[in-house]
């Protein structure tokens, strides 16, 4: 969402809270990269869904100095949901087995969307490609890129007319069918094209 080439085809009104979302999102993934002791993580998870729950409830008692809680402040203040996603993460940390990495996987990628105006099944595709992402085995990271190339197309009416949503599944889908090599000509070819046309 915060390629300038889908961030575009975001309402000008809407992309102040997109851009705080999605680098929630960016902040959590990058806390399961990094993350070398679980508990600890989790100790961090445990932060975040704190201030989720703050966010919603009572955003003026967040503490001052983190540049993202301020921004999440100033356009997700008494709203809730944000606590789902840091829930997903957590499950994408614990899980133990291919199951459980899908169900995480595809979870945190249905929350994000459900929290970009899609719907769930809208994201379930680009999850398992970030799960890849996230998962440091080959052979684990191989099986949620498979089950990305292999999901059906959600039906266009989960991303409630949202084209930046549209334009993340289909990239996902592009970036899955070739096992998870980019070519960045056709990515940027296909962007253009479902920003252009919708399709």
């Amino acid at each position: 969402m915060r390629d300038p080439r889908v961030l575009v085809s975001v309402p000008h009104a809407r992309r102040a809270a997109m851009a705080a979302l999605w680098e929630l999102a960016a902040r959590l993934t990058k806390l399961l990269l990094d993350a070398r002791e679980p508990l600890i993580a989790q100790i961090k998870l445990a932060w975040w869904r704190d201030m989720a729950a703050m966010i919603a409830s009572d955003p003026a008692a967040l503490p001052k100095g983190e540049p993202l809680l301020a921004e999440l402040q100033a356009t997700w203040a008494g709203q809730g949901g944000l606590d789902a996603l840091v829930d997903a993460a957590e499950a994408m940390l614990v899980a133990e087995d291919d199951a459980e990495r899908r169900a995480a996987s595809a979870s945190f990628g249905g929350q994000l969307f459900r929290l970009s105006g899609g719907e769930v099944a809208g994201g379930k595709r680009w999850g398992l490609l970030w799960g890849a992402g996230v998962e440091d085995g080959e052979r684990e990271a191989r099986n949620l890129l498979g089950h990305a190339k292999i999901l059906a197309a959600p039906s266009r009416r989960d991303f409630a007319g949202n084209r930046s949503l549209l334009m993340l599944d289909r990239w996902a889908a592009a970036i899955a069918s070739h096992g998870g090599e980019r070519n960045m000509r056709s990515e940027g070819l296909l962007l253009l094209r479902i920003g252009l046309f919708g399709r």
